[in-house]
């Protein structure tokens, strides 16, 4: 699969590792030109002048950009997205705990771009679960919402790929609540100063799971 991916910070650095290592055809695009290029050299993947030129050709488009930046990118972007997937793994770094905000990040991206099918994954997982999805021997959960089940597939397939135990949430709307699960494990780390290596798991009788 031809995957995009936008902006070379931590979160789209590790993906870009552990995606790389699967065999898909990876592009890589960020305003960092010398970041981006020495990333591309060290997984193989393209690298892109612009986010236009990196989505292009792509199947699979992974926004790793900044919070504040995300909704910029895609309108810029607009149709060049029509029929893509989009991957959204952005969180809000202080979410609304009041309760004014109604909406998540995926959903009012979704809007933005009513045409391309936008599923929200791997936000609960930090930048070093990304890169290497194990913990204590077991596979990290990747958690997945969208509204377009063939897209999701695909995303869960990738997360597999990668090395996750995808699990299919639900619906676009289910975002909110992955954004707050990040939320909740973003504050543990900071508040015991943790070392930002755990990862959500649900352990039990949930089914198969190849370890």
């Amino acid at each position: 699969m031809k995957i995009a991916i936008l902006g070379t910070g931590s979160v789209g650095a590790a993906l870009a590792r552990s995606i790389g290592r699967t065999g898909h055809d990876v592009t890589v695009s960020s305003t960092n030109r010398s970041a981006a290029q020495e990333l591309a050299g060290e997984v193989g993947a393209r690298l892109a002048g612009t986010n236009t030129e990196a989505v292009a050709g792509a199947e699979l488009v992974i926004l790793a950009v900044p919070t504040g930046v995300v909704a910029s990118v895609v309108g810029e972007l607009g149709h060049a997205l029509d029929g893509k997937v989009v991957v959204d793994v952005t969180n809000r770094p202080t979410p609304d705990l009041e309760g004014g905000r109604t909406t998540s990040i995926a959903e009012e991206l979704q809007a933005l771009v009513p045409d391309a099918r936008l599923v929200k994954a791997f936000n609960t997982a930090f930048a070093s679960r990304q890169q290497d999805p194990r913990v204590a021997g077991m596979r990290a959960d990747a958690y997945v919402a969208g509204d377009d089940q063939d897209a999701k597939d695909r995303v869960m397939a990738l997360a597999a790929a990668i090395g996750f135990r995808p699990i299919d949430v639900g619906p676009l709307a289910q975002a909110r609540t992955l954004e707050g699960m990040a939320w909740i494990h973003i504050s543990l780390q900071m508040r015991h100063q943790w070392p930002w290596q755990s990862a959500w798991k649900i352990v039990g009788p949930t089914g198969p799971d190849e370890g």
